[in-house]
């Protein structure tokens, strides 16, 4: 989320880039962004545009600036629902529709597991996936969306691919855009936990077919959602 900006106008991808960060829950409700002068140094960009940025996300209530030695930039406790229509209006403004990116989002993921499934997971990746997944399992509603974001893109990034990695978190972004017009609710979240574990299963046991199976009925559940919400 913090790496270069390196084109385009550097103010609107940097308010871009932080937005991104609040919407995965890179930085959470609550959290405190690295200070100003970290920041720009990441980004590659002057302190003023940082500022632009920043002040930005304050009018749209995203974040809020506290004083102080423990001062600093802060997501907002409750970032703003969006409603169905501001949502699908910045999905048009990136360029595709609900079904042009629940397309994208399936290829994505889809090519992930099955890549993980055929090269088998090392002893590392096993731990990691297992703690992602219990982390997952033991959220709240009000964190759930956030723990599940991190879990699908962890094992975008055991692929090896940052370019997957970073497709599916820009992917996941909007998908979580659309899905934060209604809160999560404690039947699909049992049931997304049974599905990752059988997802996780499937590439464990090295089985392509199996993971590509377990995926698919897994983003099926959500695709339905988001149709009924939104199409």
């Amino acid at each position: 989320m913090f790496r270069p900006v390196r084109a385009g106008n550097a103010l609107e991808v940097t308010v871009e880039r932080l937005l991104c960060a609040i919407r995965l829950g890179v930085v959470a409700a609550g959290e405190r962004f690295p200070a100003e002068r970290d920041l720009a140094v990441r980004f590659g960009i002057g302190r003023i545009t940082l500022r632009e940025a920043i002040r930005h996300l304050q009018r749209q209530g995203y974040v809020e600036s506290r004083r102080g030695r423990r001062g600093g930039t802060f997501v907002a406790k409750m970032p703003p629902r969006p409603t169905p229509d501001e949502a699908l209006r910045d999905l048009a403004e990136s360029g595709t529709d609900l079904e042009g990116l629940l397309a994208y989002r399936r290829g994505l993921e889809t090519g992930a597991v099955v890549l993980l499934a055929e090269a088998g997971l090392t002893a590392e990746q096993a731990l990691l996936l297992e703690r992602r997944l219990t982390e997952t399992e033991a959220a709240g509603a009000g964190d759930y969306r956030r723990c599940d974001t991190v879990l699908h893109i962890t094992l975008a990034r055991m692929t090896g691919s940052p370019q997957m990695a970073t497709a599916l978190a820009d992917a996941r972004m909007r998908v979580n855009r659309l899905m934060d017009t209604v809160p999560p609710n404690e039947d699909g979240i049992a049931d997304s936990d049974g599905q990752h574990r059988a997802i996780a299963h499937a590439v464990a046991e090295r089985d392509p077919e199996a993971a590509r199976r377990a995926l698919g009925g897994h983003l099926s559940t959500v695709e339905g959602r988001l149709r009924s919400l939104l199409g």
